[in-house]
């Protein structure tokens, strides 16, 4: 769609974000009870993140800037440079017990997927977005994102923590 934007002249601005950091609550149940969370990319290797707060905050900020013209794609990212390893840390901390970062194959993930009802065609959508995401798609990004205000600590005292309260 963005191609298509971009043919036509019109002036649009593209958000690109990376991992939500929310995408963590689908995982409250595995925090809490087992101490860990899953993902598919390396435990080592920064991942890209953003409270979905900061994107509305963001979308609102452009969409209400009726000076600008043009065409331009931004990436909007988290200020942290955390790994999933760093990110189970900081859970911990906030937490106050262990939690561990568990690698899944990306087979694995797949299977998950269609256990849960998801197509091929969706499966296929995800897994590719997911090995893109392993193989550094957001990596030219960091040097030109716009940070945004929520660090992943914040976030993890601010939502995730009341989150595990309300399931306990």
């Amino acid at each position: 769609m963005d191609a298509e934007l971009e043919k036509s002249g019109a002036a649009y601005r593209a958000l690109s974000m990376p991992f939500y950091m929310e995408n963590l609550l689908g995982q409250l149940d595995a925090i809490c009870g087992q101490g860990a969370f899953s993902l598919t990319c390396a435990g080592d290797l920064p991942l890209a993140s953003i409270a979905t707060r900061d994107i509305a905050g963001t979308a609102a900020g452009l969409l209400t800037d009726l000076s600008w013209t043009g065409q331009e794609n931004l990436p909007v990212f988290g200020p942290d440079r955390l790994t999933p390893d760093g990110m189970a840390e900081v859970i911990g901390q906030e937490l106050g017990r262990p939690v561990a970062y568990r690698r899944v194959s990306m087979d694995d993930y797949a299977s998950l997927l269609r256990a849960r009802g998801a197509d091929d065609q969706a499966i296929k959508d995800v897994t590719e977005a997911l090995a893109a995401q392993d193989h550094g798609i957001y990596d030219a990004d960091w040097a030109t994102a716009k940070p945004t205000s929520t660090d992943f600590r914040s976030w993890c005292r601010e939502v995730l923590k009341p989150a595990a309260a309300a399931r306990a």
